[in-house]
């Protein structure tokens, strides 16, 4: 086997890389290539925001495809760039427009993935002949051997869990992991980066790309108001216990959990626990009334082992992440007539529909990745579940 688990020589494996033009896919670009592999770079034009194309933190537009060029240059292997800017329109930034327009908290980098990152692009390096198509994430896969099949492959978390992406990764689907490689999974950030310098790559010291690259000033409600303008509507900040606080120029400026910024003045610290897309209204409580206990999820994506998975309506043990940047927390996993959900062991604060929820095995870095989903809906701590329901059941009322 070589390194990337193919019975044959390097030389004759051919691999695809989405080059982003960051230093990340730079490096697995070059690592490849040291290996002997043959080796195909491709970048996909997504958006073009005028200066946000330069901007520290972009990728995929403007000098960061000139940037891919120039280390498929280096490396001397061929680069290709596609132009998907109506593919993302449609199937990222519009959707994520509309999410975040009802009031959710939606993942972009979720929704790339799923479509034009491991869909589109996996259908175009198959097309190239190419036996797989790496990427810069920090993920792992590998065979996994409980499933008899030894061209399945299984997620785990990366060695560097402060740079762990396994969180935008959980609706992979299992055709897609089975194509996939990921080289980072092993290596930290330090080390890619010492990598770059030694391969004499212009990226080496480049800014890491953000989690919101198309958004030009780092603010989704910047990007809904020029091409969702309609969607900026005043209304209500009102309290959980029915006092009218103040009024806003709409809830596509806040997010659950939000304290500063709310606009209004009341002697207490106030948090944003709910966004009432039908009315227009923020509503807001003390922080206690974030704490969340129960999730339900939807479009989930399973990747755990079947007979795992038969156990669900009972519920089974597990590890769940619902932030990017938190660690994982032991849970419970249902899946039943009441839905699918998750119960968190400990309460998490300012859980939002829209988000993700990865699944995992365990919370370290071996950890396998069982999957997730998106949050539909979640319950809060039980006296602030009462006055939110009372609120908006007055309002439909009335």
């Amino acid at each position: 086997m070589n390194s990337l688990d193919f019975d044959k020589r390097p030389e004759d494996t051919r691999v695809v890389v989405a080059m982003s033009g960051g230093v990340d896919s730079s490096v697995v670009a070059g690592l490849l290539k040291r290996q002997g592999y043959d080796v195909i770079g491709i970048t996909l034009q997504l958006y073009d925001h005028g200066a946000a194309v330069h901007r520290a933190g972009s990728c995929c537009a403007g000098q960061d495809i000139d940037d891919a060029r120039r280390v498929c240059e280096t490396l001397g292997i061929p680069h290709y760039v596609l132009d998907y800017e109506r593919r993302f329109l449609e199937t990222v930034i519009n959707p994520f427009m509309e999410s975040y327009v009802a009031g959710e908290t939606p993942i972009p980098c979720v929704s790339c993935n799923q479509t034009v990152k491991f869909a589109d692009l996996l259908v175009t390096a198959k097309e190239l002949g190419a036996d797989a198509l790496a990427t810069g994430h920090y993920i792992r896969s590998r065979p996994n051997p409980t499933e008899g099949d030894p061209d399945r492959r299984a997620l785990y978390r990366p060695v560097d869990a402060e740079r762990d992406q396994s969180y935008f990764l959980f609706a992979t689907t299992q055709e897609q992991i089975d194509y996939l490689r990921f080289p980072l999974g092993d290596m930290s950030k330090a080390a890619v980066r010492e990598l770059a310098a030694e391969m004499g790559l212009v990226v080496a010291a480049k800014p890491d790309s953000q989690d919101i690259c198309f958004v030009p000033q780092g603010k989704y409600s910047d990007v809904i108001n020029k091409l969702r303008p309609e969607a900026a509507l005043s209304g209500s900040i009102v309290h959980l216990d029915g006092r009218v606080l103040g009024q806003h120029e709409g809830i596509l400026h806040y997010t659950i959990g939000q304290r500063r910024g709310i606009g209004i003045a009341t002697g207490e610290p106030l948090y944003v626990v709910h966004l009432d897309a039908r009315s227009k209204r923020v509503i807001v409580g003390p922080k206690e009334a974030l704490d969340t206990r129960r999730i339900y999820l939807r479009d989930v994506n399973w990747l755990g082992d079947e007979s795992l998975l038969a156990t669900a309506e009972d519920g089974f043990d597990c590890f769940a992440k619902v932030r990017s940047t938190r660690p994982p927390k032991p849970a419970k996993f249902f899946a039943g007539p009441q839905g699918v959900y998750i119960e968190l062991e400990e309460g998490e604060p300012g859980v939002a529909p829209g988000q993700a929820c990865a699944l995992y095995s365990a919370p370290g870095e071996d950890a396998r990745v069982y999957g997730g989903g998106f949050i539909e809906r979640s319950e809060k701590d039980a006296s602030a579940e009462v006055l939110l329901k009372q609120l908006l059941s007055a309002h439909e009322a009335a």
